[in-house]
């Protein structure tokens, strides 16, 4: 939200700076609808391992180990001396730390790093742009994804998109929150304000102009 101060007594400028700080403490404003608002909400999200994805497993000084398996059908996968291990539903890093636990019992103080090379994630973990992208799609979730990132992804929008009428859907605290977003001045005026993070879940609805 931008407020522009005009010329006004200096006590004038001061209530209104605390009239905001107060709101805010009490949580009684309403959230806005720009981008700052949205970030504020973002939160780092995690990568969530799904069926499909690929995943390159390193052991530390152990080469012999350190193999690249897709994650099966069924959500596990077997590396060697590791049979069939859920990892559907972890992040990279609690996999890794599951892999150590069962890898200590055949060497000392192992080192897992997982890598995801692949990504497909859980249907919970997409990403979902409907209206008037150049290609509608739902896409995975990966660390530090942006707004941008999705777009590009999907080829921007359409010669019909009204692209600054977007909306990004988000759940916030079980609840579901619409905010603003404005993919035009994103998209084809490079306004890099506008380039907020997307979390695992998001919707995010092109509508088309009105001619």
């Amino acid at each position: 939200m931008r407020v522009t101060l005009v010329s006004k007594p200096f006590t004038t400028m001061w209530t209104f700076l605390a009239t905001l700080l107060l709101a805010s403490a009490c949580g009684s404003a309403p959230p806005s609808t720009g981008a700052g608002n949205i970030a504020a909400v973002s939160g780092t999200g995690e990568y969530i391992i799904g069926p499909g994805d690929t995943l390159n497993i390193f052991v530390w000084r152990n080469e012999d180990l350190s193999v690249t398996v897709p994650v099966r059908p069924d959500g596990k996968i077997s590396t060697p001396l590791i049979e069939d291990m859920v990892a559907v539903g972890k992040s990279p890093s609690a996999l890794a730390r599951d892999m150590e636990e069962v890898l200590a019992e055949f060497i000392r103080n192992p080192k897992v790093n997982v890598i995801v090379e692949g990504f497909v994630g859980t249907f919970g973990e997409k990403v979902r742009i409907l209206g008037q992208a150049a290609s509608p799609q739902a896409i995975p979730y990966r660390d530090k994804l942006t707004l941008l990132d999705v777009m590009i992804e999907v080829g921007g929008l359409t010669q019909f998109a009204a692209g600054n009428r977007s909306k990004l859907v988000r759940v916030v605290d079980g609840k579901s929150q619409e905010f603003r977003i404005r993919l035009d001045d994103l998209v084809n005026k490079g306004d890099l304000d506008e380039n907020i993070p997307v979390m695992p879940g998001d919707v995010i609805i092109i509508p088309e102009s009105v001619f």
